[in-house]
């Protein structure tokens, strides 16, 4: 069953793929490739971030229903776009370089995250503590935001709207290649780990009887998902909803509870995920926007879902 799990999620993704690159194509076929395959490697590494960060996450925290995004990495990109229009202005903020302005947005990320890490998890590595304190943190920012945005010019604020949604539309050929670099060698670590997550979703008593040291693993695990997070935030914006929406489906079709197979089902799905429902969105529909929008809908409902059924009678 895990085995054509994976083969299914293949194909399918090779099926996506393939539609992609080739529904509706006229003209060059060499400019053609290189443009769509541009954004389809796009779409890969952000879905393969995406699933590997929320899956490692809900196997630390034990908990099914959250994401990475409940640590306030999307407020914190939103707020890093809104001081850069705040103190720039619309066009001194346009006329920053595309690598600059990643480089600076992960950075921020990963030291945001180290910050709450040190502060929270060196007191005992209190997961629930860790989320509620992402919360807070993400309202915090989403409030800053609030107030510099009162601020701005209403026309210079189009620059913030405009960054503020996930969008395959102007990724930066230097930058995706950065990206691939790292999702690829972060996936690489990650799915070293395998085994070690096999322990860790057992819970930290049993992790530490079977001789796993559960919170410096989960230390380390967590910088991965940092990196995978900032990395894919920085690429292309804030993603709330999708990896809750992948993470659901790996769960659901896996057969399986061995990460060795959930880590690179859930990359697959979510690709596949991505990649189909762009065809769809651009090709067959014609219509010129993210189909983030809908996605991220889906894993809002998903996500209601989920907590509606736990909910107790």
């Amino acid at each position: 069953m895990p085995s054509r799990a994976l083969i299914l999620a293949g194909a399918v993704y090779a099926a996506s793929a393939l539609a992609f690159l080739t529904l509706g194509a006229r003209g060059d076929w060499g400019f053609l490739l290189l443009f769509r395959g541009e954004k389809l490697l796009a779409l890969s590494t952000v879905g393969a971030a995406v699933a590997l960060s929320t899956l490692v996450f809900q196997t630390i925290t034990g908990n099914r229903i959250l994401t990475p995004a409940i640590m306030g990495f999307d407020a914190l990109y939103v707020m890093i776009q809104t001081a850069l229009v705040f103190l720039l202005g619309g066009v001194g903020f346009a006329s920053l370089g595309a690598l600059p302005v990643f480089a600076l947005e992960t950075a921020l990320m990963v030291a945001a995250a180290t910050g709450l890490f040190t502060f929270v998890m060196g007191r005992g590595d209190d997961m629930n503590r860790l989320v509620l304190t992402g919360i807070v943190f993400g309202i915090l920012l989403r409030s800053l935001s609030a107030l510099m945005a009162r601020m701005i010019d209403p026309s210079e604020y189009a620059y913030v709207q405009a960054a503020s949604y996930a969008r395959f539309t102007n990724v930066d050929g230097e930058l995706l290649w950065i990206a691939v670099a790292v999702v690829l060698a972060v996936g690489a670590l990650v799915l070293a780990q395998a085994r070690r997550l096999d322990v860790l979703a057992l819970g930290r008593a049993t992790a530490l009887t079977l001789g796993v040291a559960h919170d410096r693993a989960a230390r380390r695990l967590m910088w991965l998902v940092t990196l995978l997070v900032a990395v894919s935030t920085a690429l292309v914006g804030p993603i709330v909803f999708f990896g809750l929406l992948v993470s659901a489906v790996t769960y659901q079709i896996a057969g399986t509870w061995r990460h060795a197979v959930l880590l690179p089902l859930s990359a697959l799905i979510a690709a596949a995920l991505l990649v189909a429902s762009q065809t769809l969105f651009e090709r067959v529909l014609s219509l010129q926007s993210s189909v983030f929008v809908v996605i991220e809908a889906l894993g809002g409902l998903v996500f209601l879902y989920l907590v509606l059924r736990r909910a107790p009678r």
